[in-house]
């Protein structure tokens, strides 16, 4: 990756099919992007990014999940998705085919940052 991309520019990419033949991001390139998304944090080993929220109630989260599953399809590109006390979600996203971050990652987290919770 070169210079990092903005949020709008992140919003409207596309995800880049990943069978494994693209390099992870460096601890510098993820530092760099993860700025334009500032409510996901980093976790290293596997090194992924993690946002977590508190939505209304039960069927709030799973309106949520299935709204983050159409992004997903869409973008062929499929996060972790954790629902924990029937209200707190987290959802992980990492490239598997690499075992860490790729660009698709960072796309995948400001699309899903546009989804409106309740």
């Amino acid at each position: 990756m070169n210079a990092p991309q903005s949020l709008e520019q992140l919003c409207t990419a596309r995800c880049v099919p990943c069978e494994g033949g693209v390099p992870r991001l460096t601890a510098d390139e993820i530092a760099e992007q993860i700025k334009c998304l500032p409510q996901w944090e980093f976790v290293s080993g596997p090194d992924r990014i993690r946002r977590t929220w508190k939505v209304r109630n039960f069927v709030a989260a799973m309106d949520f999940f299935q709204k983050i599953c159409v992004i997903a399809e869409e973008q062929a590109h499929h996060p972790d998705l954790h629902l924990v006390q029937y209200r707190n979600v987290t959802v992980e996203i990492w490239t598997h085919a690499i075992q860490g971050l790729s660009l698709n990652d960072f796309i995948l987290a400001a699309q899903i940052d546009r989804i409106a919770v309740s």
